[in-house]
């Protein structure tokens, strides 16, 4: 996401409270989506599906009858893309994904079950977010900077390495960068998921960790790790003390990610923009909004077409990124 394509969120999310006072809950029988299904292509207990859960809850009896959510975990979260667009285009079927799955994806899988322009249609974005680089108890607390741990690395070259939550995630990608900018080669050790990348950091199992903002969050409070740079072109409002990458001297890293809700790709208009009306009122409700920053996620929605033009954007970006790195995650 650019600082522009940020700025344009950030607006719109100003002006979607005023979307609370529209009479939604009046809307015609036929109007009215009896049960929505949200499907996420993650675990319980994560951030995608406390996302889905908290938008859902506040839908409920209101804009929809019943709403739930539907973990379908697997495949890095195609999965849950593949059981969406195969669903009716009534609006009764959703998905929530990450933008990697849509943006990256196509780039490191030769045989994608999708396309991200044709089989999802865009409703609105849920979230935005940044990515941290921490450091735990392997590395001297003299290190607090990336200067400080390139310099680090290239005096221990064997303990030079780093987690991600996934091979192919954003954080693998932002890591491999890091090392090159810093002109050092830093073994990526991927994860199933934040955590358990940054529990073996802080048990001195690996050096660092690349991972969202928000998931490191309990443990700098608990001085178990150090967040020592953040990815977005300006600090983070969830770690202000810590310098960006470009502050740094790393121009280059300047990435955020978002959350967005699809429709199977066929949907007619009127219900995308009918699911568009529902979700960004959820989506300004206070208790979403708190709830997501808990987690160190911002809150944010758009139009269909903003949407449409972020995935577009973003995936054109990450194409020669994904190529100069050289990964395929079928090799």
């Amino acid at each position: 996401m650019t600082p522009t394509q940020r700025r344009r969120l950030l607006q719109a999310i100003a002006a979607t409270p005023a979307l609370a006072a529209l009479p939604w809950r009046g809307v015609q029988a036929q109007q009215r989506i009896d049960t929505l299904r949200i499907v996420t292509g993650f675990t319980p207990g994560g951030t995608s599906d406390t996302l889905c859960r908290r938008v859902a809850d506040r839908m409920r009896g209101g804009f929809v009858r019943t709403a739930v959510v539907d973990n379908k975990a697997g495949a890095g979260g195609q999965l849950a893309i593949d059981l969406m667009r195969s669903a009716p285009t009534d609006g009764s079927t959703i998905v929530q994904t990450p933008a990697s799955m849509l943006m990256i994806y196509p780039h490191i899988y030769r045989k994608l079950s999708y396309d991200p322009f044709v089989d999802v249609a865009p409703i609105t974005v849920a979230c935005t977010f940044e990515f941290g680089f921490a450091v735990g108890p392997m590395v001297p607390d003299s290190v607090a900077s990336m200067p400080d741990f390139f310099a680090w690395c290239k005096e221990n070259p064997m303990q030079a390495n780093f987690g991600s939550p996934a091979a192919g995630s954003v954080p693998h990608f932002l890591g491999v960068l890091a090392g090159r900018a810093g002109g050092i080669d830093m073994k990526h050790v991927p994860f199933r998921g934040t955590q358990p990348a940054i529990l073996d950091m802080i048990g001195g199992q690996i050096a660092a960790v690349s991972g969202p903002v928000g998931e490191f969050t309990q443990h700098v409070k608990a001085g178990k790790c150090r967040l020592i740079a953040t990815s977005s072109s300006e600090r983070s409002r969830f770690a202000p003390e810590v310098p960006t990458y470009a502050e740094q001297g790393l121009k280059d890293l300047q990435f955020r990610e978002w959350f967005g809700f699809f429709a199977p790709g066929k949907t007619p208009r009127d219900i995308i923009d009918h699911l568009n009306t529902g979700l960004r009122e959820a989506l300004a409700a206070p208790e979403v909004v708190d709830g997501l920053a808990v987690m160190g996620l911002e809150a944010v929605s758009s139009t269909p077409e903003e949407l449409a033009q972020m995935l577009r954007t973003d995936h054109d970006r990450w194409g020669p990124i994904v190529k100069s790195i050289g990964f395929s995650a079928d090799s």
